[in-house]
């Protein structure tokens, strides 16, 4: 019986106390007191001032406020998330006993680990306590705000009234512009950039405080796979993405290691001679049910896993596998290029990597030409991604500038990087040949890489004019569908059986000496 008591009590409290702490009641307290005055006298109002204590400290309401001491954040003194995900829930509950409404929005700076990276940890730092105190200006000082990662932040707004879609998304987009103003570090201005996710209480996909935030999160992901600077707002149909992305992760990695991703060959012809001079090794996943899945599927799923670096080893001893087997079957292929993404190019070990592989299969360092983006020069690289690609070209392989046109990379980077060679970008190539203006570029760009001496190869050519155009302009080497696409190994030795054939038969439309 007194067990039973206690329950109903504590419930009773539970469900009193965000009603006596609401806005609903603080709004209408100055009107009930003039009422029992007009109504009762002093003696009324004497009562309900001693009374409204007495029943606000019955129901709970003194403890309401009394929390034990969470641990703080040592940065940026806020709670961390452990704690934050105990105020969620409490958030939640008294939400759905009111009928008052609430949201978590999740907040995480763009590309932080490049950041710091390249400014350096105490700048980096520096970064998130500013970001930490802009969130805190933004917000009422009964909301909620936790420091839950090195560049995340959550926020659990208390419940209110009114809190729509569009209000939240006003919400997100005023944190949001805060945050991308610029921030005077030592002197220097620094732009950052913040992606946003967050869910309603009205719309968490089950009834519980880890679910809210767990949409929350499911929110951000959605918002930094759509790129830098993204909002978006939890929809049941992010879950079903959500567990897609989770089961190809699963499968890709699967797939990385039981030999279904492998590389295939694209070849690249000289516009002199007309003969292959070289292939490009490029990622094909052959999945046993789904068939070919292309790399922009699951390309992105390795580089979130952090399994660039394990493809980049398979696509590398593949590529070397490929030249040997090649030179045993008497075929002439000069040297085959591999790409590096950007955390590949960090890694300390990778020209000794190379090296040794290279000894292993017994072949020479020209016979490998490293591909990396134009993007991983005007990206303010590394010292580290610097001295490994220098390294690189002084061990002999070729460096390949890859996209060329379609960043903003330097002279002077070219020539710092020890490029050998640059890969025209299929946006200049495309229709090139009943386009003057294209021709204009691409001239340009072939007239630098002369004065330059740096050898050039076109990407994307898919048509005889577009062939014929670039070698009378002076391309060195061409590459693209017109020519052929990447096919596995098996299929390479066939395509350079007739491909040298047709050669005995076709007219040379290089540039011809006087």
């Amino acid at each position: 019986m007194t067990k039973t008591l206690s329950q109903t009590l504590t419930q009773v409290r539970k469900r009193i106390a965000p009603v006596l702490l609401g806005p609903p009641l603080l709004a209408f307290l100055p009107a009930l007191t003039l009422a029992t005055f007009w109504l009762g006298g002093e003696a009324a109002l004497l009562a309900v001032a001693l009374g409204l204590p007495l029943i606000f400290a019955a129901s709970g309401g003194f403890a309401y406020f009394r929390r034990p001491t969470m641990p703080r954040d040592s940065l940026t003194g806020m709670m961390m998330r452990d704690g934050f995900n105990e105020i969620a829930s409490e958030v939640y509950d008294s939400a759905a006993d009111t009928g008052l409404r609430s949201a978590v929005f999740i907040v995480e700076l763009d590309d932080f680990k490049e950041l710091a990276q390249r400014h350096g940890q105490e700048t980096a730092d520096q970064l998130v306590n500013r970001c930490g105190d802009r969130i805190i200006s933004i917000l009422r000082p009964q909301d909620y705000v936790a420091r839950i990662g090195d560049s995340r932040f959550a926020i659990c707004l208390t419940p209110v009234l009114q809190m729509d879609l569009e209000l939240a998304i006003q919400m997100a987009g005023r944190l949001q512009a805060s945050i991308e103003e610029p921030i005077a570090v030592d002197g220097a201005s620094l732009y950052v950039s913040c992606s946003i996710g967050f869910c309603l209480h009205s719309r968490t996909p089950r009834p519980t405080g880890n679910d809210w935030m767990s949409a929350a999160c499911t929110a951000l992901l959605d918002a930094q796979n759509n790129g830098p600077s993204g909002i978006r707002a939890f929809s049941p149909e992010m879950d079903q993405r959500s567990k897609a992305r989770g089961d190809m992760l699963d499968e890709v990695t699967e797939a990385l290691e039981n030999g279904q991703i492998q590389a295939w060959f694209q070849p690249q012809i000289c516009t002199d001679t007309g003969r292959v001079s070289g292939f490009e090794a490029l990622a094909r996943w052959a999945h046993p049910v789904r068939g070919m899945i292309a790399p922009m599927s699951f390309l992105p799923t390795l580089e979130s896993a952090g399994l660039m670096e394990r493809l980049s080893e398979i696509m590398l001893y593949n590529a070397l596998t490929a030249l040997k087997a090649w030179d045993a079957a008497g075929l002439n292929v000069p040297s085959v290029g591999v790409n590096f993404a950007t955390d590949e190019l960090r890694n300390a070990n990778l020209v000794e990597r190379i090296s040794w592989e290279l000894e292993r299969f017994g072949l020479t360092p020209d016979r490998l030409s490293i591909e990396i983006l134009e993007t991983v020069m005007t990206d303010r690289p590394d010292d580290m991604i610097v001295r490994n690609i220098a390294a690189l070209g002084e061990l002999g392989c070729g460096i390949d500038l890859d996209d060329f046109g379609t960043g903003h990379a330097s002279i002077a980077a070219v020539q710092r990087f020890r490029v050998s060679r640059i890969k025209i970008d299929r946006s200049f190539v495309m229709k090139a040949d009943r386009d003057p203006e294209q021709q204009k570029l691409i001239a340009a760009i072939l007239t630098m890489a002369e004065r330059l001496d740096l050898a050039t190869l076109a990407e994307g050519v898919e048509t005889v004019g577009e062939h014929a155009l670039l070698s009378q302009l002076g391309c060195d080497h061409v590459q693209g569908f017109g020519i052929g696409r990447p096919m596995p190994f098996d299929q390479t030795l066939d395509w350079i059986a007739a491909h040298e054939a047709k050669l005995q038969e076709a007219p040379t439309i290089g540039r011809q000496g006087n």
